[in-house]
């Protein structure tokens, strides 16, 4: 009996092992406006405004995904949503894409098409005249089509485990199309944003903020304020 309880005692004294940490990139939510990852509770509420044919996006995107997706959000520090901002078809065309399917894989289809924006922008600046054309006319389905097939945005899509019946479903939902382009212009009107990559912390427009290293000084200072 002694031993039991002195079995016991010593049991009582080992901590337990700590409860493994919630990995917040998985929480991803469809919002009215765009679409939401990481802690809905966060201190720090990003939201970033994108345009997918915007160079600099392209560059944020690979800058700060270390940093920013795991660490910030894995941990629960920020949560992240992205807003598009649609300057001309081919963003659209992409929207559609990237909101294929269940909410839960749109970061990762945002991430393809902007991890790849050098390849497909090269096809778009070697268009023939006879492709410039589809884009300009028929139905708007068929106009995403051409955008899609001519650069090879459906191909990247059917890499990504998507049917061609999906793909097609997706590009010519006009619905879908027509309130991308009304929250688009909603969400430039709301935060007179200036340009992309643009930032909101908090509520508040981040004035001349468009890189990674410039918003990263940002988060670093809003996260002390929270501490």
């Amino acid at each position: 009996m002694k031993r039991i309880l002195a079995a016991l005692a010593l049991a009582c004294t080992i901590p337990a092992a700590p409860a493994l940490a919630q990995n917040w990139n998985a929480e991803i939510t469809e919002t009215q406006q765009g679409y939401r990852v990481g802690n809905p509770d966060a201190p720090l509420q990003l939201v970033e405004f994108i345009s997918y044919t915007c160079p600099h996006c392209a560059h944020f995107e690979r800058d700060a995904e270390a940093e920013l997706r795991y660490h910030y959000v894995h941990e629960g520090f920020a949560a992240v949503e992205v807003r598009h901002m649609i300057r001309n078809p081919v963003d659209l065309t992409a929207a559609l894409l990237t909101e294929c399917g269940d909410p839960s894989r749109f970061f990762d289809n945002h991430k393809a098409v902007l991890a790849t924006q050098d390849e497909w922008m090269e096809r778009a600046r070697g268009l023939s005249e006879g492709q410039m054309a589809r884009w300009q006319s028929g139905a708007m389905g068929s106009r995403m089509r051409a955008i899609a097939s001519d650069l090879e945005l459906d191909e990247l899509m059917e890499k990504r485990g998507y049917s061609v019946s999906e793909i097609d479903a997706c590009l010519t939902d006009q619905s879908a199309a027509m309130a991308i382009a009304e929250l688009s212009q909603s969400n430039v009107e709301e935060y007179n944003v200036p340009g992309t990559p643009s930032f909101v912390l908090n509520g508040s427009l981040l004035d001349g903020v468009h890189t990674w290293e410039a918003l990263r000084e940002d988060l670093v200072a809003a996260r002390q304020e929270s501490e």
